[in-house]
C-alpha cells in the first residue's frame, strides 16, 4: 500500500475533490496529485461515475451495530503536510456543512480501515471520526436522509465534512451537482447493542482552547482532551500555529463545558460560534 505521509493513510478519501464536482483547476490538481502518488496507484487518472451503474433503488441504508474500531486508519496523520487527529470515545458529534462524493478511481482499492472500497455499498469517508462509525446524512436541500458507515479518510478538499460513496450521493439525490449541503450526525451502538443519536434541538458550539506551536503537544491534548470529556476535539493548523478546539458540543452543555475547562487552567478558552 503506498503512503503519502508519515503514517497509515486514508486511501480512497486522499482524493482532493470528489467525483461529481469539478473544481477550478483541475488538471494542476491532477497533476499534483500524480506526483503524490509517483503515478502510479489507481488505473483512472481522475475519478467519474461507473459506466453503466445497476439500479440502485435497493440499496437500503448500513444498519448501525456495535464493531470494534480497526487496528488501520485510526492513528492521528498527516495529509500535505496538515496533521489530522483522529477522535476517540467520542460520544456527540453532530456538524454541517458540503458532502461530495467519490466512485469508480477508488472503486475496488483499500479504505483507511483496510475494508475495499465498494462505492455500490452505503459507506463514507470522514477527517476525525473513529473507524468503524455510523452517521446520518441529511441533504439539507432536499430532505433526503441516509444512514453510512464511515470506514474511509477525507475529503480533503476545504469546506467538505463528508466524502459519501456512489450508492449514498445516490440515494441523497446529488450525483449531478456533485456537493450538497448535508447535516451529519454520530450513531453510537453500545455493546449491549442500543443506539443513541444526536437530536435536532442539541444544536452545539465549537470551543477553542489554546493555540501552540508545538504539533505534539496539540494534538497529545486533544486526545487527552476527547476522552476525558467525551466531545471531538481537532488540531487546527494556521501558520506556525495549531489551534486546539473542542466540538460540536451541545447547546445544553456549552456553558458547563467553558466553565469546566476554564476551571481546568484553560483560562483563555472561547467559543468559535
Amino acid at each position: 500500500m503506498n503512503t503519502l505521509t508519515k503514517r497509515v493513510l486514508p486511501l480512497a478519501a486522499l482524493w482532493l475533490a470528489a467525483c461529481g464536482s469539478q473544481p477550478e483547476h483541475q488538471a494542476d490538481k491532477d497533476a499534483a496529485w500524480e506526483k503524490e502518488t509517483a503515478g502510479g496507484r489507481y488505473a483512472m487518472r481522475q475519478d467519474k461515475a461507473p459506466t453503466a451503474p445497476p439500479n440502485l433503488d435497493h440499496i437500503k441504508d448500513a444498519v448501525p451495530r456495535y464493531e470494534p474500531y480497526s487496528r488501520q486508519g485510526n492513528r492521528d496523520y498527516n495529509v500535505w503536510g496538515q496533521d489530522y487527529v483522529v477522535w476517540r470515545d467520542v460520544e456527540n458529534y453532530k456538524d454541517e456543512g458540503m458532502a461530495s462524493w467519490y466512485g469508480s478511481k477508488f472503486h475496488g482499492y483499500h479504505t483507511s480501515n483496510g475494508e475495499v472500497y465498494d462505492m455500490y455499498t452505503m459507506t463514507a469517508a470522514h477527517k476525525h471520526l473513529p473507524l468503524p462509525s455510523f452517521v446520518r446524512v441529511t441533504n439539507t436541500g432536499n430532505g433526503k436522509q441516509v444512514v453510512v458507515r464511515v470506514n474511509d479518510r477525507g475529503p480533503f478538499h476545504g469546506g467538505r465534512v463528508i466524502d459519501l460513496s456512489y450508492a449514498a450521493a445516490y440515494k441523497l439525490g446529488m450525483l449531478e451537482t456533485g456537493t450538497a449541503p448535508v447535516k451529519v450526525e454520530l450513531i453510537r451502538v453500545a455493546p449491549s447493542g442500543k443506539e443513541t443519536r444526536l437530536t435536532d434541538s442539541l444544536g452545539g458550539k465549537h470551543i477553542q482552547l489554546l493555540a501552540t506551536r508545538s504539533a505534539d503537544t496539540a494534538k497529545e491534548l486533544a486526545a487527552r482532551l476527547s476522552k476525558e470529556y467525551g466531545f471531538p476535539a481537532r488540531v487546527e493548523r494556521q501558520s506556525e500555529w495549531y489551534r486546539l478546539q473542542m466540538g460540536p458540543i451541545p447547546a445544553s452543555r456549552t456553558e458547563a463545558t467553558l466553565a469546566r475547562l476554564i476551571a481546568d487552567g484553560y483560562s483563555q478558552a472561547y467559543f468559535l460560534n
